[in-house]
């Protein structure tokens, strides 16, 4: 019934002649986009890199299900990377947990996969030894007296189940082959070794939780290494939680299927195209906070400015600028965020948005 049970587990099979195109595309697209960011100073290369991170971070997570603070994933990876950012809030033990893991995985992408270091990952992300209300084993393959490890959904009583994972005592087995084959030079292109590396690490699904986390980690560590830079500039995970629900579908089509993963594999590199492709919005954007610097760098902006400009210019940030959120922003009387704003104006930062009285309103001046 599940692909493990097959006679050949775990020769995988593919026809590269219908994965040549989409690779070629892929390999042309990341030269490209390499090729920009090496254009870039550091200071600009390291924005964009923190900005792919914490999105990868989030989106991984939220993949399965749980939504992590964003300034607290963006503090901790700032932090981390050793990058001086206004605004840095403190980051729970979970957040730390959770970005140590992602940039052990990047940081350190030329150094082997291990077992210790797969156990560390495991333990930076439940460092309570809980998962929700749940005591887990940490650090530890999965223990034969905890059953089978079943994916399920639906009602109690009603579940459906979408996989089955091997019994526990095949899991040290199957892992010190799936380790032994990761770490040899084996000529594959990186992106389907990638590919391969998480489907197989899902199907062995060799901790108790967290192996969906896990397995987009090592993509990632795959990629890196395929880069050949430690830092990241495109996010699969963001990629992956958009198209949720084909993930999974066909993560459980192959789980039942056979040995030829080629489906799987033209999947996952589409996945890796469009990432590819929505890391230029990601550069635009660094590039347009790079440029208001520059336009204010020459004025005497103050702390309340500065803060205020810095919030304008996170993703997450909705809407226009107006007096009475400059206020509340910047812990101000609405007179000082008059002033200050209008100042913004002279110098040609902000600009007046169409409209007046009660709803004027203020956006960055695009140059």
């Amino acid at each position: 019934m599940w692909i493990y049970n097959d006679l050949d587990w775990p020769h995988f099979t593919w026809d590269l002649e219908a994965l040549m195109p989409k690779l070629s595309t892929v390999r042309h697209q990341q030269g490209i986009l390499l090729g920009k960011l090496g254009s870039l100073g550091l200071i600009l290369q390291q924005e964009a890199s923190l900005n792919t991170l914490t999105t990868d971070v989030l989106t991984s997570s939220a993949i399965e299900g749980e939504i992590l603070d964003r300034e607290e994933v963006r503090s901790s990876v700032a932090r981390r990377l050793g990058m001086e950012v206004a605004g840095l809030v403190p980051a729970s033990r979970h957040v730390e947990g959770v970005v140590a893991m992602m940039l052990d995985a990047t940081q350190q992408c030329f150094e082997p996969l291990t077992q210790e270091r797969l156990f560390n990952w495991h333990g930076a992300l439940f460092p309570t030894g809980r998962s929700g209300l749940y005591s887990i084993i940490v650090a530890s393959w999965r223990q034969l007296e905890d059953g089978p490890m079943q994916v399920v959904s639906g009602p109690v009583g009603r579940e459906k189940v979408h996989f089955e994972a091997p019994s526990a005592d095949r899991v040290a087995s199957e892992m010190e082959a799936y380790l032994l084959w990761l770490n040899q030079e084996n000529n594959l292109d990186p992106i389907v070794k990638a590919g391969i590396a998480h489907l197989w690490f899902l199907m062995i699904h060799p901790f108790e939780d967290g192996n969906g986390r896990i397995a987009r980690a090592i993509s990632d560590y795959l990629l890196a290494r395929g880069d050949g830079t430690a830092d990241r500039f495109y996010s699969v995970s963001s990629e992956i939680e958009r198209q949720r629900k084909y993930y999974y579908r066909y993560l459980e089509r192959q789980q039942r299927g056979t040995l030829d993963i080629t489906t799987w594999l033209l999947w996952f590199v589409e996945c890796v195209e469009k990432a590819i492709g929505n890391a230029d919005s990601t550069l635009s954007h660094v590039l347009f906070k790079a440029d208001v610097w520059e336009r204010l760098g020459v004025h005497p902006a103050n702390e309340r400015q500065k803060q205020v400009l810095n919030r304008m210019l996170e993703e997450s940030f909705e809407g226009y600028m107006n007096t009475s959120k400059y206020a509340k922003l910047a812990k101000c009387s609405t007179d000082t965020a008059f002033r200050d704003i209008q100042h913004l104006v002279s110098w040609g930062v902000l600009l007046k948005n169409p409209g007046g009285g009660r709803s004027t309103s203020y956006s960055f001046l695009r140059s």
